[in-house]
C-alpha cells in the first residue's frame, strides 16, 4: 500500500513525496478513505502514529476540491495545547504546500491583535485551542457559521485539562450539518460517551501502539548526569567504526546547540526539525547519506520521513516523554533484518520515562557502563 492508492490528489501527493514519505501508516491507510467519503470518524491513535496527517491530508483535499466563491473557515480543528496547534498547523504547511489554501493556528498566552489581523485577511482552516478561540468568538472576531469539517483532536486530553464546557460551548457556533472526525489517544467509556455527542453514524478506526522492538537491535542504557551528556556523546562517537550515527533530542533548540557543540570538537553534524525549511533538511539528509556528515540530529517530528538504509546506530541523547517515540526512534535501525544498535543516555530526571519504556517494551534495556574519570 502507497499513498498513491488511496485516490490523493497531485499537489498532496507531490507534497508527500518531497518529505520521503511513501507509505501510510495504519492510522492514515484507515482514516483518509472514510474521511474522503465524507464520514464522521472516532479514531483511537497515539502520537506518534501518523495521526495528524490522517486528518490533514484528507480535509486538505476536500477543501481544494469544493472551492468556494469567498473564502471562510470551512474547517475548524480543536486541539488542547500550543504546541499541538503549531504541530497541526506546520502539518498542513508541509501537505498544503502546493494548494492555495490558508491555515491559521490560534492559541492563548500571545497577544491577540495579530491573530485578529490574520483572522480579518480570510482563512480557511482554523487551528485553535478553545480558550482563546471563545474569547475572540465572545468578540465577534470571527465566525464559524461557515464550518464542513470539524476536529476534536487528543479528546482524552481535553477531557482531563476540562475544556469539555468550552468545547460544546464552541460546538452551538458550528453548523449541526458538518463531518465531524473525533481523535483521542485512549477510549475510556466517559469519551467515547462524550464521542457520540458530536458524531453521526461514525466510522470507528483503532490503531493499537507499537510497542515491539526489533530484535535485531541492540539496545543499552547509559546513567549519565545531564550536564555530562555532551562528553559522553564525544566519547561514544569517537569510536571509528562508527560512519554514522542518528542522535535524537527533544527540541529543536537542543539539536542546533548540540550541532554547535559537535562542530566545536571536529564532528561534522547537521540537524533537522521543524524550523528548518525544506532545502535545509533535503540537504542534511542528503549529507548524512553520502557520508559527507557523520552525524544527524533530529527530534521526533522531524525525523518520521527519514528513511534512510544501512543505519547501524541511533543514539538517544535525550530520551523521549512518549514511550512509544522510543519504538519509533530506534526502528530507524535494525530494518530488514540488518544489525542495528541503539544507546540511550538516561539522566536523574529521565529515569520514570526509562521506566515507561520499559514497561512498553516489555524487557529492562541493559546498562552500559561508562568509564570513571
Amino acid at each position: 500500500m502507497n499513498f498513491k492508492n488511496l485516490n490523493i490528489i497531485q499537489p498532496i501527493l507531490e507534497a508527500i513525496n518531497e518529505i520521503g514519505y511513501h507509505t501510510p501508516t495504519a492510522i492514515q491507510a484507515q482514516a483518509i478513505p472514510h474521511i474522503l467519503n465524507g464520514h464522521d470518524l472516532i479514531g483511537c491513535a497515539q502520537t506518534g502514529t501518523g495521526k495528524t496527517a490522517s486528518f490533514a491530508i484528507p480535509i486538505l483535499q476536500l477543501l481544494q476540491e469544493q472551492k468556494v466563491p469567498k473564502r471562510a473557515i470551512r474547517s475548524l480543528i480543536l486541539t488542547p495545547t500550543r504546541e499541538l496547534a503549531i504541530q497541526i498547523d506546520e502539518n498542513f504547511s508541509t501537505y498544503g504546500k502546493h494548494l492555495g489554501l490558508r491555515h491559521l493556528a490560534i492559541f492563548g498566552g500571545v497577544p491577540q491583535a495579530k491573530q485578529e489581523r490574520q483572522l480579518k485577511n480570510g482563512v480557511d482552516i482554523l487551528i485553535a485551542t478553545p480558550g482563546r478561540l471563545l474569547d475572540l468568538l465572545s468578540q465577534k472576531c470571527l465566525s464559524l457559521n461557515k464550518v464542513e469539517i470539524l476536529v476534536l483532536d487528543e479528546a482524552d486530553r481535553m477531557l482531563d485539562m476540562g475544556f469539555v464546557r468550552d468545547v460544546k460551548k464552541i460546538m452551538t457556533y458550528v453548523p449541526a450539518k458538518r463531518q465531524t472526525l473525533f481523535l483521542s489517544a485512549t477510549m475510556a467509556p466517559e469519551i467515547k460517551k462524550l464521542a457520540m455527542e458530536f458524531v453521526k453514524d461514525p466510522k470507528q478506526v483503532n490503531v493499537t501502539p507499537v510497542s515491539s522492538t526489533a530484535k535485531t537491535i541492540k539496545q543499552g542504557v547509559y546513567f549519565v548526569e545531564k550536564a555530562d551528556k555532551v562528553e559522553l556523546l564525544h566519547k561514544v562517537l569517537k569510536d571509528k567504526t562508527i560512519n554514522r550515527s542518528l542522535v535524537f533530542t527533544r527540541t529543536k533548540y537542543g539539536a542546533d546547540k548540540l550541532v554547535k557543540k559537535l562542530t566545536k570538537v571536529g564532528i561534522s553534524a547537521a540537524a533537522i526539525h521543524g524550523n528548518k525549511s525544506q532545502n535545509a533538511r533535503q540537504r542534511a539528509l542528503s549529507d548524512f547519506k553520502s557520508n559527507s556528515i557523520r552525524v544527524l540530529i533530529a527530534t521526533d517530528i522531524a525525523a518520521r520521513g527519514i528513511d534512510i538504509e544501512e543505519l547501524p546506530h541511533v543514539i538517544n541523547f535525550e530520551l523521549p516523554n512518549i514511550p512509544e517515540s522510543y519504538v519509533h526512534r530506534i526502528g530507524r535501525t535494525g530494518r530488514a533484518g540488518a544489525q542495528g544498535i541503539a544507546v540511550s543516555f538516561c539522566d536523574t530526571e529521565e529515569r520514570k520515562e526509562l521506566k515507561k519504556i520499559e514497561k512498553l517494551i516489555g524487557f529492562k534495556i541493559p546498562v552500559i557502563k561508562t568509564e570513571q574519570k
